[in-house]
């Protein structure tokens, strides 16, 4: 009866955010006199859904005013958006992203990990295959082989207990995922309540795909390129920059809201990086993007590939620079290993996310290739609670300095110990890495990383988030609670004010 009851009142409450968006994509003038106050029903809407355990007021009345105020950067941002989307399209990636996975899916999943004692993610990463058309240079994937893969079955299993615990958002990678394409766009329609994403390298978009995306509403991708055709194809093969501009100029054609996924390398940084570069691809579309720091992660990495101490602080710069009210690119870049800060450390072991590979093992990250858990013979809830998992958990965050935020890269002892302890293997099944092997190529860069990293955050003050989902541990030990007393703070010093606005990363 309570769970009848419990889906009566999901389904009364997706149609009121339904008719909500839905009035507000129609109601839309040229001259967007009246979106402000669409823009602020929603926050109003927003803010009784939530109810006490939300945002605090005057949280919620800075977004009422960057909503009233014309000259708001990232609001005229939203706006171009909205104008250049498939309407259709946008009310479903509104209602799926929206409503399911920000609002409800976040209250489920700060409820359920006090509830089971342990990571619950806001995001599940996994691979349909491991297959993929291309050999980059440097990719792990390359030494996987071709032949395992998640079934339609196992993949509607992740996805159906991902739901149960409140996760409504996945995302793929491989291999190229889109050699599963019937199964993902099976899969995206039997759930579509969810929203999918697809780290892609683009030589499967085509017109046909593109149409079927706009029906379905709730699949987006993240294409892969590195730069200039010449920087890209060095490193992804001959070709391969054009298969990305055909597949951007599909997307655009079509209205579909889609990013970009950068691994920066010491060889492309600054191509990547440019002025010139980003506004190219704003051009061209892309409206968001995810850098990647190389990792030195298989026995086939290139270690000379990690980026310089000096082009990591440079990228930190750089990419605070972009978010900037100093920058007019009409691009929301956001950093994977630098903005730890934003989502309190590193969020995977199911923190906020954690990643399934294609034979069904679940590694607390995508760059950590080691499990103690199988999908197949495992719920999720099982996985999260794992002794690998747990280890997470509990050790979350591995620094207090978020510019060190990874247990492999900044801290490869604590890597060490973890997989040690809690007897994880490792998931390579083609060219297996043993975890000192792949914490070796990182011991040198995390000693001469450290003193800079440290100097970079000394120099800053910091806020410490309202809700940060650490283990009961971290949140009650009082040496940490008095250490992050001492980074509070309502707004970092000079150099780094004028980036406040920035901080809009996601920490569920």
């Amino acid at each position: 009866m309570t769970n009848s009851l419990s889906k009566f009142n999901h389904s009364l409450e997706r149609k009121a955010f339904s008719i909500a968006i839905n009035k507000f994509l129609k109601n839309l003038d040229d001259d967007k006199t009246n979106r402000t106050d669409y823009y602020l029903t929603l926050v109003d809407y927003a803010e009784k859904f939530w109810g006490k355990n939300g945002a605090k007021k005057e949280s919620l009345d800075k977004v009422k005013a960057a909503f009233q105020s014309p000259d708001n950067r990232w609001v005229n941002f939203i706006n171009k958006v909205i104008d250049e989307s498939n309407p259709e399209y946008l009310h479903k990636m509104a209602l799926n992203l929206g409503y399911e996975a920000f609002f409800r899916g976040t209250k489920m999943i700060r409820s359920n990990r006090e509830k089971y004692g342990c990571n619950i993610p806001w995001l599940i990463l996994f691979d349909p295959t491991m297959a993929c058309n291309m050999h980059c240079v440097g990719c792990w994937s390359g030494t996987y082989g071709h032949k395992v893969r998640l079934s339609f079955e196992e993949m509607d299993k992740i996805v159906t207990q991902g739901k149960e615990l409140g996760v409504y958002l996945y995302m793929m990678t491989g291999g190229e995922p889109m050699c599963a394409k019937n199964d993902i766009l099976k899969l995206c329609e039997k759930h579509n309540d969810c929203f999918f994403a697809a780290y892609s390298n683009s030589t499967f978009i085509d017109e046909e795909l593109c149409k079927k995306v706009v029906e379905l509403g709730n699949l987006t991708f993240m294409l892969s390129i590195e730069g200039t055709p010449e920087t890209n194809d060095k490193r992804r093969g001959e070709g391969h920059y054009e298969a990305v501009m055909k597949a951007m100029d599909l997307l655009q054609k079509y209205g579909i809201v889609y990013g970009t996924s950068i691994c920066y390398t010491r060889d492309n940084i600054e191509a990547v990086t440019s002025d010139e570069f980003l506004r190219f691809i704003a051009s061209k579309g892309a409206r968001f993007g995810f850098y990647f720091h190389y990792m030195p992660v298989g026995n086939n990495a290139v270690k000379e590939l990690m980026p310089t101490v000096e082009q990591r602080r440079k990228m930190i710069e750089r990419i605070r620079d972009v978010r900037s009210n100093n920058s007019d690119i009409e691009f929301f870049p956001m950093d994977f290993q630098n903005d730890g800060e934003f989502v309190g450390g590193c969020i995977a072991g199911g923190r906020n996310y954690f990643h399934i590979n294609s034979n069904g093992d679940a590694e607390p990250c995508v760059f950590i290739h080691y499990s103690d858990s199988n999908i197949k013979d495992k719920s999720i809830l099982e996985i999260l609670q794992s002794p690998l998992f747990m280890a997470y958990h509990d050790g979350q965050p591995f620094n207090r300095n978020h510019l060190r935020p990874c247990p492999m890269l900044e801290n490869p002892e604590l890597l060490r110990k973890m997989v040690n302890e809690t007897g994880a293997h490792q998931t390579n099944l083609e060219s297996p890495e043993s975890v000192d092997h792949l914490c070796e190529k990182a011991d040198d860069y995390a000693k001469e990383w450290a003193p800079v990293a440290d100097e970079i955050w000394a120099s800053q003050t910091h806020k410490t988030p309202a809700y940060q989902n650490y283990s009961k541990y971290h949140r009650d030990n009082p040496e940490l609670a008095a250490f992050d007393q001492r980074q509070q703070s309502v707004t970092h010093k000079t150099h780094t004010t004028k980036h406040h606005h920035s901080h809009t990363h996601r920490t569920a």
